[in-house]
């Protein structure tokens, strides 16, 4: 599902016009960036939980030369799925 369908989904089951639909996603993807940027999750009962993590620096191959490179430590987004979405989804 693009952005764009996601609106219109939002727009159509909240009984918003898709401009504010919009406006209600853009703010929630600003909030959650902003939150995470902050070093703090994101938790959504039932939904899930945003975290960010580190990855260490590691060693990888360039697949064309196959010469070993050192991929660099960096901060990554994880998402944990909550029970209910998980019981919804799965089954």
């Amino acid at each position: 599902m693009s952005k764009a369908e996601l609106v219109e989904k939002i727009a159509s089951q909240a009984g918003l016009t898709k401009a504010d639909a919009e406006r209600a996603v853009n703010a929630f993807i600003n909030v959650v960036t902003s939150t995470l940027k902050g070093g703090d999750d994101v938790t959504l009962v039932g939904f899930g939980t945003f975290t960010t993590g580190d990855r260490a620096a590691r060693q990888g191959r360039n697949p064309q030369t196959g010469k070993t490179i050192t991929i660099a430590a960096k901060k990554v987004v994880k998402f944990k799925p909550g029970k209910a979405l998980k019981e919804e989804v799965g089954g």
